[in-house]
């Protein structure tokens, strides 16, 4: 098989995981939506390529209207997932894999500000047309237009359902914290020292913390509100589990912790912070979720 514009359609491979990673929240199944849109791409006849002017936008085309069918079953599927469901947490480049990112930059993730936890968790709260809309327009900067074709509304339906997500979005974020990398070390040393009072002091009153194992790992089931009562969990998880080692990680592009155990990562830990206090903890157990930090 020959294909004059290969090197074209090739380069657009970072741009869909990227793209499909913010619309599902999942690295595993973003790299299943490229290879599904690759396989879609070639699935045409050499004549039928050949019309497409811009191969890139065809691609992203399939791939957006792919991710908008996922979205559409994830409801059926969250509800046959065990306990909480957490997006997939995706390491800096400098620790994918436990080593060197990869060679190819195309099999890496942007990190930015639309990739952290927080933002990703207001994401998958949103209908799978918000969220389409959104992550095309105020994330890649598609015009209403294109978002329109990709969807199957109207350009004003389409900004309408930006606008939605855009609230939704300034309602989840509270104030920032400039002292994010230190709270987090700071919550690491009070949980190796099972310092109870220094702990409850870096939770927020208000604090919620959540755990996704999908069933395949030890974690708590509902969600934990409270900040002395997240302490109180997390110094029992100290004083019951292996002892494992906590190592300062970026998680989505911001400052977090990984729980290792011989030479295996067993859980990553995201934070929201604000006002220098932890707001909410995502603590990911599930071992399918934490294959890109998983050496070898």
């Amino acid at each position: 098989m020959t294909d004059p514009q290969l090197r074209s359609v090739i380069s657009e491979r970072r741009q869909l995981i990227n793209l499909a990673y913010r619309l599902l929240g999942s690295l595993a199944e973003a790299e299943d939506v490229v290879q599904e849109t690759y396989a879609r791409w070639y699935a045409l006849s050499e004549g039928q390529r050949h019309d497409v002017a811009a191969p890139g936008a065809w691609l992203t085309t399939v791939a957006s209207r792919i991710c908008l069918d996922l979205l559409g079953s994830a409801r059926a599927r969250r509800e046959r997932y065990v306990g909480e469901w957490i997006p997939e947490p995706v390491p800096d480049r400098s620790e994918w894999l436990g080593g060197p990112a990869p060679a190819d930059p195309a099999d890496r993730v942007t990190l930015d500000e639309s990739i952290g936890m927080a933002f990703l968790v207001v994401l998958d709260s949103m209908t799978p047309a918000e969220r389409v809309a959104f992550v095309l327009h105020d994330v890649f900067r598609y015009s209403f237009a294109e978002v329109a074709d990709i969807v199957g509304r109207t350009p004003a339906a389409c900004r309408q359902l930006a606008s939605s997500a855009r609230r939704r979005i300034r309602t989840s974020q509270g104030p920032a914290s400039t002292q994010r990398a230190e709270v987090v070390r700071d919550f690491k040393r009070a949980w190796e020292t099972r310092d109870i009072e220094a702990l409850i002091g870096l939770l927020d009153p208000q604090a919620t913390a959540t755990a996704d194992s999908g069933g395949l790992a030890p974690a708590f089931r509902h969600p934990i509100t409270g900040g002395e009562q997240i302490a109180r969990a997390w110094i029992e998880i100290a004083a019951r589990g292996p002892e494992v080692t906590l190592l300062e990680r970026t998680v989505n592009g911001q400052p977090g912790l990984v729980a290792q155990l011989a030479d295996a990562i067993v859980s990553v830990y995201a934070f929201d912070i604000a006002d220098g206090r932890i707001t909410r903890i995502w603590a990911i157990r599930n071992p399918e979720k934490l294959r890109p930090w998983t050496a070898g």
